[in-house]
């Protein structure tokens, strides 16, 4: 049935291993857990570096973890050839003075299974990203510290969703600055697909039947919360989304507010690879804010 197909290919988790570690690449490390205000457990990794800057990152969604993306075990149809690997980056966020918290949103990696049994695009997730901050704003040795978000596709509308809460992300001082990495909307990337928009809404409600939630909701609608800096980084060449959706995210950042388009392969998984080959791009702009 295409609509369970659809589904699945959307909403179900056990899809993310964590498949490395920062040992291989020789940082100093802990694994922590946290739990996020429904109660359900987070697993990370808090890389060691300096106690007053903490970058936060949020990886994408459904074949992802903390760790990125790897190929094996995901069939004939791939997103990307090899394993795009976070671990770059945070190594040398953490070289350039940044600790690092890297950290797997439920129903993803090793940590618990949400509320929600199904991933929810965001809407659920930002709960997630709300524990992860407030994680670091109480730790002992880094509650005095600055924290920058670098929040990747679906951890990006999960940052938006968390700046929607009651108790969200507008009621931390010390975020200072967000790098949003690729935005889309579950609509809009159906959409970029060819999938009908009478289909996508099938889809939904059968994910919503299931037990899933509503993924008709816009992320879009707490973007003007958004009052820290911003950098928004897009592969122009992205296949699987709409430059003008982009753009409109962009227009709808309430702050300071950077744009910067990369010229990659056509493939919406080139800009997560680049982001471990020009980490540079990343501490440059954390550092203005920071």
């Amino acid at each position: 049935m295409i609509t369970k197909y659809l589904a699945d290919m959307m909403t179900k988790s056990g899809q993310s291993p964590v498949f490395e570690t920062p040992e291989l690449y020789g940082l100093s490390y802990k694994d922590v857990t946290f739990k996020a205000e429904d109660g359900v457990t987070l697993s990370g990794w808090l890389i060691e570096g300096s106690s007053n800057k903490v970058i936060i990152q949020s990886h994408f969604g459904v074949q992802c973890s903390r760790a990125g993306f790897t190929p094996e075990g995901k069939g004939l149809i791939k997103l990307y050839k090899k394993n795009i690997s976070f671990l770059r980056q945070a190594k040398y966020l953490v070289e350039q003075g940044y600790s690092v918290l890297m950290y797997d949103l439920r129903n993803h990696g090793n940590s618990g299974k949400g509320t929600n049994p199904y991933i929810a695009w965001g809407c659920e997730e930002a709960k997630d990203v709300v524990a992860a901050v407030n994680f670091i704003s109480t730790h002992s040795q880094y509650k005095e510290s600055q924290i920058g978000l670098l929040s990747i596709c679906m951890g990006t509308s999960s940052t938006a969703f968390a700046y929607g809460l009651e108790n969200g992300l507008q009621n931390y001082p010390n975020v200072k600055a967000l790098i949003s990495v690729q935005p889309l909307r579950y609509v809009d990337y159906m959409g970029a697909m060819g999938v009908p928009t009478f289909l996508t809404n099938r889809v939904n409600q059968y994910n919503i039947k299931r037990g899933g939630a509503d993924l008709s909701g816009s992320f879009f609608d707490y973007v003007p919360n958004i009052k820290v800096p911003t950098l928004v980084i897009q592969n122009r060449n992205d296949p699987w989304t709409k430059l003008d959706q982009v753009g409109e995210y962009y227009r709808l950042l309430g702050g300071e507010k950077e744009l910067l388009m990369l010229d990659l392969d056509k493939n919406r998984a080139a800009a997560y690879d680049w982001l471990g080959q020009s980490p540079e791009r990343l501490s440059a702009f954390f550092d203005k804010y920071m």
